[in-house]
């Protein structure tokens, strides 16, 4: 792309198409290089967008990549004289000492205060702050700035409403007016930016309805060495997807893919919606695909555009070559019986096997993520402990069993979930039940018939007392997955720890391998792995079943989008089989109903 110099400005033809704003930057581009005037805060075409692609034009004059200059040294020193008389020495402080001198110093008050407004979304005080440390000549550095360039960037209407300041112009403008003054300002002080502060300064230009000054910017990350996330390239690409150009969005989700980037649900689902608005069949099935390996299972926004794309006409007309088929027939939500046979067309889902190797892989992971976070020498004792005590056909969650439906621990219903699966077992030996060691010493394991129970789980050596301290979800999952085996357990498995194990490989996992229960006066009743993949299927007759997040409990059956071809809707071909359920399904037996 061309480029226009001015003075020790960079201008790209974007800007100077704009005459205020090349007029602007050509009468004040003494302040980017070297000044620290308060001048440019009043200047009279303030108000209006500053570039900032001519900000960071130049690693080596913008932002200086000195980091000395981001830190004051008046905290590391102290000079002490010995008496009055004396030469003054300097004596250094211990870290201790040192750490609360920061701490305490108007730069250490000064990110406090910062940080609290950065928690209320309190953009006025913050910027309040921001005008007195640069009048007491207070030296802010990076994280300063990244706090005030983040309120900035994401706090406009709702602090410019708290300040009084209701009218339009005022509520759009004053934390973009201030954010691009601030970004100039670090460059101006030679302050080091890293992924937030470049993310900041693109949601600004964003908010500005300017995604490719956003795109430039990420752009320019990789000269400073600076890997963007994935949320460095939000601003860009939902500014292009809102804006209807698809192929600058698609230009923008290519350099995330070389970049190494995985673009999640929301950036695919803003891709499809554009994708679909401009009839871009090809990009619609291409984003499907990706949903399928990322997501697997759509939310309901995505749903919906799903849905709309296969009522459309364009939808209508897209299909690969070789298939015989016609038009898209019915668009429905459904669901799918025992063994997923869809309700609506009679087709059947497949079940996609896992690979032997990706589970190897993923228990080394597993392994290494536990040791990481418990006490390595406890987690290693249960692996040595594991290896000479198993394989198990099953591990039982026994804090999340032992709780179900009661206020208090019961042993007596985990001990009707471990005779249970036992007797389903292959091997019709005992499951390995984990438990935390106060369970197992504390409150009802005090009781004269749960310490027989218990005696005779650890005689049988299918018992295992997680260590104090040790968060036992480790033991049971590592178990499970090392053991190739069943877990019985009620719990979703989505809070921090499990966002820990990634997308991709954990969920497939979970599915073929969680058994989940309701309890009743008649006992237990297992819900076992489903004989199908709950994941983004497409036929060979070119229809989609597309599972969504609407119903993924027990109580209420997953809700599913069927989108068919009219030769879909025959009764599906009986030689046509599903693919192996694999070694979890062949456990306990292919002919079993899905509820024991």
């Amino acid at each position: 792309m061309a480029m226009l110099f001015t003075g020790s400005l960079l201008i790209t033809p974007t800007l100077a198409r704009n005459s205020t704003l090349f007029t602007f930057f050509t009468k004040t581009s003494f302040l980017l290089f070297g000044q620290k005037s308060h001048a440019y805060s009043t200047h009279p075409h303030y108000s209006s967008l500053i570039s900032l692609k001519s900000i960071i034009t130049s690693k080596n004059k913008s932002f200086s990549m000195n980091k000395r200059t981001q830190l004051s040294t008046s905290v590391h020193s102290a000079t002490i004289p010995t008496d009055e008389s004396s030469t003054p020495t300097t004596t250094v402080l211990s870290n201790k000492a040192r750490k609360k001198a920061h701490r305490e110093s108007p730069e250490g008050l000064l990110r406090l205060n910062l940080d609290m407004c950065s928690k209320r979304g309190d953009l006025v005080e913050a910027l309040r702050l921001y005008d007195d440390a640069r009048s007491n000549g207070i030296p802010l550095n990076q994280h300063h700035y990244n706090v005030l360039l983040y309120l900035c960037s994401s706090s406009q209407t709702s602090s410019v409403e708290s300040s009084g300041v209701r009218n339009e112009e005022g509520s759009l403008h004053l934390g973009l007016r201030r954010g691009f003054e601030i970004f100039q300002q670090m460059g101006i002080d030679g302050i080091t930016p890293n992924e937030a502060t470049f993310t900041s300064a693109a949601r600004l230009a964003a908010a500005m309805e300017d995604p490719e000054m956003a795109f430039d910017l990420i752009k320019k990350m990789t000269s400073f060495d600076i890997p963007p996330k994935l949320r460095s390239y939000g601003p860009a690409l939902f500014g292009f997807c809102k804006k209807g150009e698809a192929d600058k969005a698609y230009e923008v989700d290519a350099h995330m893919v070389a970049s190494g980037v995985s673009a999640e649900e929301t950036e695919l689902a803003a891709l499809l919606q554009l994708s679909a608005n401009a009839a871009r069949g090809d990009r619609v099935y291409e984003i499907l695909h990706r949903l399928r390996a990322t997501v697997r299972q759509v939310s309901e926004s995505t749903a919906e555009i799903l849905e709309s794309w296969f009522k459309s006409d364009a939808a209508a007309e897209v299909g690969e070559e070789n298939w015989d088929v016609e038009k898209v027939k019915e668009v429905v939500r459904t669901e799918m019986d025992e063994k997923g046979t869809c309700h609506s067309c009679g087709e059947r889902l497949v079940s996609i096997d896992i690979d032997p190797l990706e589970t190897e892989n993923f228990a080394s992971s597993l392994s290494n993520l536990a040791c990481q976070r418990e006490v390595k020498a406890d987690f290693n004792s249960f692996q040595e402990w594991l290896c000479q005590h198993g394989p198990f056909d099953a591990v039982i969650d026994g804090a999340n069993v032992g709780l179900i439906n009661q206020h208090n621990f019961s042993f007596f219903q985990l001990n009707s979930v471990v005779n249970r699966i036992r007797q389903i077992s292959p091997s019709k030996r005992m499951p390995l039940i984990v438990l935390h060691s106060r369970r197992v010493k504390d409150g009802p394991a005090q009781n004269p018939n749960n310490k027989k129970l218990l005696e005779n789980w650890k005689k049988s050596g299918a018992l295992y007392a997680t260590p104090s301290g040790s968060n036992d979800d480790w033991y049971w999952l590592y178990a499970a997955v090392s053991c190739k085996c069943l877990l019985v357990t009620n719990d979703e498995m989505r809070d921090h720890l499990f966002q820990l194990l990634g997308t991709n490989f954990f969920p497939r996992w979970k599915e073929k391998h969680q058994v989940r229960l309701t309890i009743s006066r008649n006992g237990p009743t297992f819900h076992m792995p489903p004989p199908y993949s709950i994941v983004i299927q497409e036929s060979e007759r070119g229809s989609w079943h597309i599972p969504t997040v609407t119903g993924d409990n027990i109580e209420t059956p997953k809700q599913w989008l069927c989108a068919t071809r009219s030769q879909s809707n025959t009764v599906p071909d009986p030689t046509r089989k599903s693919s192996s359920m694999g070694e979890l399904t062949r456990l306990f037996s292919t002919n079993k109903p899905n509820v024991v």
